[in-house]
């Protein structure tokens, strides 16, 4: 996690620098050993008013969020408080949907291989397309918009060609090849 800061109309104490970048280095327990994490302060000081902005970017992140006080330590700690409010709800997101995905129901379908095959039939036409990542709630909402029985897309959450379907009784389902 890479640490910037910008001090604008003062100058910043080290005492100030070391508990601005203390309070920055523990939002990333939530995140592990990511390097590729970008944290952005901004610390300024109009007459009274002490402000501080935080933007974190990397890794499909980008949260933002600002705080201003009558004391810097003060409006550190309420952005602080803001920042880690915002990554918990996005990795709640994250977890709710993978939950979902996961108990998704899939049917199985049999042939019989020994039956005779009926009439050979010929390919009309071919459809070439760039399935474009989504996530299994987004794909069954395009599959409603869109009013069509099927949907091929790009799953975000594993990187492979998912196709999901509304089944004839009630509800939908996924067809997740492993390879």
């Amino acid at each position: 996690m890479n640490i910037s800061f910008a001090f604008k109309n003062f100058e910043a104490s080290d005492h100030l620098k070391k508990y601005a970048r203390r309070r920055m280095e523990k939002l990333g327990r939530f995140f592990g050993k990511s390097a590729g994490l970008e944290v952005s302060v901004v610390l300024t000081v109009d007459k009274f008013r002490h402000r501080c902005e935080v933007t974190v970017s990397g890794e499909g992140l980008h949260i933002k969020a600002t705080e201003q006080t009558t004391d810097m330590y003060a409006a550190i700690d309420l952005v602080t408080d803001k920042i880690e409010a915002q990554i918990k709800r996005q990795v709640s997101r994250v977890k709710e949907q993978r939950r979902t995905a996961r108990n998704a129901d899939v049917d199985v379908f049999t042939y019989n291989l020994d039956a005779q095959p009926e009439e050979s039939q010929t390919v009309v036409g071919t459809d070439r397309f760039a399935p474009k990542p989504m996530h299994l709630d987004e794909a069954i909402m395009q599959l409603d918009s869109i009013g069509g029985e099927f949907l091929v897309f790009l799953n975000a959450e594993n990187n492979r060609v998912n196709v999901v379907y509304r089944r004839r009784t009630a509800g939908y389902a996924l067809i997740d090849p492993v390879l």
